[in-house]
């Protein structure tokens, strides 16, 4: 934090500098160390700057000691920070309102923040929609053809040799061999694991058998992995309204459970991202109550920038 004194840092190395030491106050009480090296770094005009803006960008001026000896920021740079903040919240709003427009005019089938549905399709199959969840049909004489759109679906297939029934997840093809099948959506993929029967996974020119009680995944342009046994009641929780996760990376969580939850979570490190978790969670009940448990079991904070966009550190 220290640094070569004798150069001036750029304004992105002082505002990056600045979360830094931002984050840090919000952790817990320095040391009388730390809490000088702070003061020193501070006492350069830019830096003074930059920490003026962190502040008033998220709020949190109270509660910090080194922080409350500070000079109130001009009242321009004020207006700033406060139009930074708004702008940041307002675009995620606008994003997030502009993906769910969008899908609503793709799909046939569309489940909100929080919804579940359970719908009956017309050759007699059943498709359960998780929360932020959508499909669009495609059936012909020959074929019933459907899309995963966006989140997570379980398709119970009736039974029509003549027409086969796919689903299209990512760049992928899932293809029913038998009754019950669970797809969901993940980064530049799918994963498809089967509650009955088996199915046909057609990715990356290949085309892989999953069996009952199996679970796969692919990504775009890649061959399905080697099938595993997967415990059916942990990987079909949604359906109940929980998420059971067992050593899996954070971001993955955050990610199903922001299905749950109208904004954004971000982790300000993608190394806590990274670190893995175990739990049983209710997702659909509370989606914040549980990243509120994540936060205590591993030691993390959050920034509640607004209710749209959440910082993890």
């Amino acid at each position: 934090m220290t640094g070569d004194k004798a150069r001036e840092p750029a304004p992105d190395e002082a505002g990056d500098a600045a979360i830094e030491w931002f984050v840090r106050l919000r952790a817990g009480k320095l040391s009388s160390q730390e809490t000088a090296a702070f003061e020193a770094w501070r006492a350069e005009p830019p830096h003074a700057a930059a920490f003026d803006d962190v502040l008033h960008m998220y709020g949190h001026l109270a509660g910090m000691s080194p922080a409350r000896r500070m000079r109130p920021a001009p009242r321009a740079r004020r207006i700033r920070a406060a139009a930074l903040a708004f702008a940041a919240a307002a675009a995620v709003a606008v994003f997030a309102s502009y993906d769910e427009i969008a899908l609503r005019l793709e799909a046939d089938h569309f489940t909100g923040v929080g919804e579940k549905r359970l719908v009956t399709l017309d050759d007699g199959s059943h498709a359960l929609l998780d929360s932020r969840s959508a499909i669009a049909l495609r059936y012909s004489a020959g074929e019933r053809r459907l899309r995963l759109l966006s989140g997570e679906a379980w398709f119970e297939v009736a039974p029509d040799a003549s027409r086969p029934f796919v689903v299209e997840a990512g760049e992928g093809r899932v293809t029913a061999l038998g009754t019950a099948f669970d797809v969901a959506l993940e980064k530049s993929g799918a994963r498809v694991t089967v509650t009955e029967h088996r199915v046909g996974v057609a990715s990356g020119g290949k085309t892989t058998i999953v069996e009952e009680g199996q679970q796969t995944a692919f990504e775009r342009d890649a061959p399905a992995s080697a099938p595993e046994a997967v415990d059916l009641d942990a990987t079909t929780a949604w359906r109940r309204g929980k998420l059971i996760v067992n050593r899996q990376p954070l971001g993955d969580v955050l990610a199903a459970l922001g299905r749950y939850h109208r904004g954004y979570i971000y982790c300000v490190d993608r190394a806590i991202c990274a670190r893995r978790i175990s739990g049983v969670f209710g997702a659909q009940e509370d989606a914040l109550q549980s990243l509120a448990e994540i936060e205590s079991s591993l030691g993390l904070r959050a920034i509640h920038v607004t209710r749209y966009l959440i910082l993890l550190y």
